[in-house]
């Protein structure tokens, strides 16, 4: 028996030889580029030597994309050894939606250079070349890359901590020195496109040489990469930084750089936003507060927090004293809970807050509303008994499900584990881990594990939405955490009057109100759903003589809860209408002599144009239904 391994293949438990290889088991994915085994991803053609489960990924899994598009970095940079064999080598990690490589060149690369190498690059993947991981020495390692005088790898190299796995990985001719995983042969990349040239530091810094960083982006099939390519081009049409300022929903200043300065229109967008989330929450046993926005040093101490996360606070002196602005609410959520003497009974608490947070992000890092320092977040945490742990998850998931398909938008689970840096108790985290996946089985998610990538106090669910342009963002972060009611002394009393810890489970479900506004703005290209847009309704009086009508219905709207505005401008009636296409407005009700005569309005709606004349209470009626929050 010990010359064999169980595996886990999809629930069904199989024997294999010991050492037997995911590329030859039997019923494999054939779309399968990486598999994950026990907890990490690995190559297809790694040996198995230990019992676990195993999860074929593929292109669409987010996983799989991260390895094909790595591998589709060392054959850019075989490519470029190929046509520039003095070239030395950096490092090319995948990117979320392709890759990079930072090579040092002799000269700088035009145009038609990048051609060159897109076309040797679809040589190499046409050679289908088998891509093998080798594990080196150290010895091994220096005298391959010596050899290849490959001065940065050299330098990575020695790098690397005794006793750690030195690997490479060869495709033909070529050798790269990679931790992997990679795709089993060079043919899997079916097409790829270079994209830009930019220039960076050898490692960030700016006494180093001068690196060329080649980007680019791979998929499996030529229609794919098109059609992404057609998605780019779109995209650039709805960037929230472009399609903002013309709807007149916000702006950036220079004096208060990475904070957001809301519009009118803007601001009723993000207050749409969060009372949507506040009738959600109150429903479901929330209770929302407000907590201070700058604590003392030693509360983010006590947290954790001043030593994992102090480096992205903005940080107050006065009074010999140093203060931190809260970059999260959970210590405070943690103070008020702690406030008082917690029953068995009082639990779950579920406090809820959509206060200002602020965290330090590097000024070059700043992306309009994607990436800023200021924001506010649908943010919650539950206090919990570990028996409550199941139920109270399955209520988040619930409500995270509701959110995401009022706005449209499907969406991955990844579960994110212990990290390096984490705090605490090691047994804590592993009784945290196991409670989450438990959750995720019985709900019956699938999901995709991310190694070491958890917050420092617990692991965490991180939900990825995709767009109308199949764009993933990772938005709702759900988190169980053991850590921080140790660190901050939170217990509650049990049925049989002991203290007991409870547990914390952090989440915010839009995260970021800033970056979600963003987001939908380019899910949307600003044409927003009828309950969520600024503005509904626009009427439009055809003259003069119907403006106290157009008043009277705006007043009715804006009674019944409808958004609504009257143009009165000066204008012909078709310019106005145009205007109100162009600022996406959902409803137009043009009025006209007739219509106030006989108390009719005509309709035109964005989509589908002109409806013509509606008995006006009818319509009001209709309006306020189609206009309702979609709130189940």
């Amino acid at each position: 028996m010990e010359q064999e391994v169980q595996i886990d293949l999809e629930g069904e438990i199989r024997r294999f030889p010991r050492g037997v290889r995911a590329v030859d088991l039997p019923d494999r994915d054939p779309e399968a580029v990486a598999a994950w085994i026990d907890g990490q991803v690995v190559d297809l053609k790694r040996p198995i030597t230990k019992d676990g489960a195993l999860q074929w990924l593929t292109f669409d899994d987010s996983s799989g994309r991260l390895v094909f598009r790595h591998s589709s970095a060392h054959l850019l940079a075989q490519a470029v050894k190929r046509l520039w064999p003095e070239a030395k080598l950096g490092t090319g990690p995948a990117l979320d939606d392709g890759f990079y490589y930072d090579i040092w060149l002799p000269s700088p690369l035009s145009e038609a250079d990048l051609a060159r190498i897109e076309a040797e690059m679809r040589r190499i993947a046409a050679e289908n070349l088998s891509i093998e991981r080798l594990e080196l020495t150290r010895e091994e390692a220096n005298q391959i890359f010596s050899e290849r005088g490959e001065e940065f790898k050299l330098q990575i190299v020695e790098r690397i901590p005794d006793g750690a796995v030195i690997s490479a990985y060869r495709q033909g001719d070529f050798v790269d020195l990679c931790a992997g995983p990679h795709l089993p042969a060079t043919g899997l990349i079916g097409a790829v496109k270079l994209t830009n040239v930019s220039g960076a530091y050898w490692r960030g810094d700016e006494k180093n040489p001068m690196m060329t960083r080649i980007y680019g982006t791979s998929f499996p099939t030529e229609d794919a990469l098109n059609q992404h390519l057609e998605r780019v081009e779109e995209a650039k049409q709805r960037d929230h930084r472009k399609l903002g300022p013309q709807l007149d929903l916000f702006s950036f200043k220079e004096e208060a750089p990475g904070f957001t300065f809301w519009h009118p229109k803007g601001y009723q967008l993000y207050r749409t936003l969060e009372e949507f989330s506040r009738r959600l929450q109150q429903e479901r046993g929330y209770q929302e507060v407000s907590t201070p926005w700058i604590y003392r040093a030693g509360l983010w101490q006590r947290s954790g927090h001043w030593d994992h996360y102090r480096d992205n606070m903005f940080l107050v002196e006065r009074e010999d004293e140093v203060l931190g602005v809260k970059p999260m609410n959970c210590p405070g959520h943690a103070l008020l809970f702690k406030g008082d003497i917690r029953s068995y009974r009082d639990l779950p608490m579920r406090l809820a807050e959509y206060g200002p947070l602020s965290r330090f992000e590097r000024s070059g890092t700043l992306h309009g509303l994607l990436r800023v320092r200021g924001f506010h977040q649908d943010d919650a945490h539950l206090f919990v008994r570990e028996d409550q742990i199941n139920q109270e998850m399955f209520g988040v998931l619930d409500l995270m499900d509701v959110v995401y398909r009022a706005f449209g938008l499907p969406y991955e689970v990844v579960f994110s584990t212990r990290p390096d840096d984490y705090m605490g108790d090691l047994a804590l985290w592993d009784k945290a881990e196991a409670e989450l996946e438990q959750v995720l089985r019985d709900r019956g998610l699938k999901y995709q594990i991310n190694p070491k990538d958890g917050a420092f106090y617990g692991p965490k669910l991180d939900i990825a939405a995709i767009d109308s342009l199949g764009r993933r963002w990772q938005l709702a972060t759900i988190q169980l955490d053991f850590q921080l009611p140790e660190n901050l002394d939170l217990h509650y009393v049990d049925s049989e009057g002991q203290l007991r810890r409870p547990v914390m489970i952090h989440r915010a479900i839009m995260g970021s109100l800033e970056r979600f506004i963003g987001i939908l703005v380019e899910h949307y290209g600003g044409a927003f759903p009828l309950w969520l847009a600024p503005v509904q309704a626009r009427i439009i009086p055809i003259t003069d003589q119907q403006t106290s009508y157009a008043e009277e219905i705006r007043r009715k709207l804006i009674r019944h809860g409808i958004r609504a505005e009257v143009d009165s401008r000066n204008q012909k009636m078709g310019y106005k209408i145009r205007e109100a296409q162009l600022e996406k407005i959902p409803r137009m009700l043009v009025v006209g002599g007739r219509d106030q005569e006989n108390h009719t309005v005509s309709v035109r709606t964005r989509e589908q144009g002109d409806l013509g004349a509606k008995p006006w209470p009818d319509y009001l009626h209709q309006l306020v239904e189609e206009a309702e929050m979609p709130l189940a």
